[in-house]
């Protein structure tokens, strides 16, 4: 019963997104709380659910919040900090410099973009990628009118990609959760992610010649002045202070990639310095806060609701009860294919699940099947990262908010235009590791 209404909550939750009935911040808070008081009262006839009593249920659901809110506070002021950074003209010189490269060619800004965001989502982390991937390819994208959900798919995958690297997260739950070297899950890997990458810059191409069809080759005169109005405020801009904000958010992100102070208090500091040495009048201050809040509210309200989804789905059960009976309802004789039956169903799980969940609740169990049919622990690991594309584009994903509120999108909208390239990048990487031996397709016991 826990199953049937935790799949139930996820599957109401999505369509009603989706279908744009309901927005995400009510929907994240209100259906896991329907779903809470369902069970609540089932309790009463069914004894798997006897444990969940009414007074726990907001304990759930602070809980969630809790959990969450480092995160919502880093991206209340990282949204506010970045804001900031246009508004003083910090990009300005960055996006001229890349248009007198593309020449107005939009088939070379999306190729541009997914080069950028491979190299920037070196670091492993999400939140940081997308707010300097945005940051520098979103005005380029106004500037030539084209679709800014490109511009966010194609973000994501690459970042979904490259999070498969041994500090990016998935890689290391994996190793840990089966007690492998983070080294040999990853390096085997290396050749699929070159793949799924190759079949990127395609898709980057395809979308390319679209808006290139769509658009035209727009004549850019950067040299003489063509106007590029990235900050809709031009009293803000502060061109003579560009070197000292451009050493600032330098300085943050070493900061963030070295772990000198949490996340949530550089973003604090780097925003109070950079209100106070480009603003000194206290009411310029306040009114460029108050003209981004609109948008860093919504992404944070939406954190803290998610917080009490993912709150309900792990006090109530219904995570481990969907694991558990996933896990059961593999029949015997699929054994032998367990190593690509836990990476296709690595997509739905992670998009279902946290990826703390996916890996230390449900790939143990999986990886102890698997050992009976001759697969190794360190197969099974290779096998459970291929589906973190579409793991991103999970509602339990907070970065996930943060790239669709940078981008000026619906989280609804990214996910139904995304979804499709991200399980088709999923199966590239699954086809080229089953290819080139990364994890057997079919093995048994001699």
């Amino acid at each position: 019963m826990l199953t049937i209404l935790g799949l139930g909550m996820i599957m109401c939750f999505m369509y009603l997104i989706m279908s744009r009935k309901m927005s995400p911040l009510v929907a994240l808070t209100l259906i896991p709380l329907l779903f809470a008081l369902i069970a609540w009262l089932l309790g009463y006839y069914f004894e798997s659910l006897a444990h969940i009593q009414i007074n726990q249920i907001g304990e759930m659901m602070i809980e969630g919040v809790k959990k969450l809110a480092p995160t919502g506070i880093m991206l209340l002021f990282a949204i506010l900090y970045f804001a900031i950074m246009i508004d003083t003209g910090l990009f300005d010189p960055s996006v001229k410099f890349i248009l007198r490269l593309v020449k107005g060619d939009p088939l070379k800004v999306v190729l541009g973009t997914i080069t950028l965001t491979l190299i920037v989502s070196l670091d492993g982390d999400g939140s940081t990628t997308y707010m300097i991937c945005v940051a520098a390819m979103l005005p380029l994208y106004k500037r030539l009118g084209m679709s800014p959900l490109i511009m966010a798919c194609l973000i994501m995958l690459s970042s979904g990609i490259m999070n498969l690297t041994p500090w990016g997260g998935p890689t290391a739950r994996a190793a840990s959760a089966l007690h492998v070297d983070p080294s040999d899950v990853f390096v085997p890997m290396v050749l699929p992610m070159l793949f799924a990458i190759a079949w990127l810059y395609f898709l980057g191409f395809m979308y390319g010649r679209m808006e290139r069809k769509r658009l035209g080759i727009i004549q850019l005169d950067v040299s003489h002045g063509d106007s590029i109005q990235i900050s809709e405020n031009p009293e803000a801009n502060r061109a003579h202070l560009r070197w000292f904000n451009a050493l600032l958010t330098l300085l943050l992100m070493v900061g963030l990639v070295l772990g000198i102070l949490p996340m949530p208090i550089l973003f604090m500091v780097a925003l109070c310095i950079a209100l106070v040495v480009n603003y000194r009048s206290i009411d310029m201050q306040k009114s460029l806060i108050a003209h981004h809040a609109g948008s860093a509210l919504n992404v944070v309200g939406i954190i803290f609701a998610a917080g009490i989804f993912t709150g309900i789905l792990a006090g109530t059960g219904m995570v481990d009860a969907m694991s558990k009976e996933l896990v059961a309802i593999i029949p015997a004789s699929m054994g032998p294919y367990l190593a690509p039956i836990t990476a296709v169903i690595s997509m739905p799980l992670t998009f279902f699940m946290s990826n703390d969940a996916f890996y230390f609740g449900v790939l143990p169990i999986l990886s102890e099947a698997a050992a009976h049919y001759g697969i190794e622990p360190v197969e099974m690991a290779r096998a459970s990262i291929v589906g973190q594309p579409v793991h991103l584009l999970s509602p339990l994903v907070p970065s996930t908010y943060l790239l669709c509120g940078l981008a000026g999108i619906e989280f609804g909208q990214h996910q139904k235009f995304a979804i499709i390239w991200a399980v088709i990048t999923c199966m590239v990487m699954l086809l080229a590791a089953l290819v080139f031996g990364m994890f057997p397709f079919y093995s048994t016991l001699n």
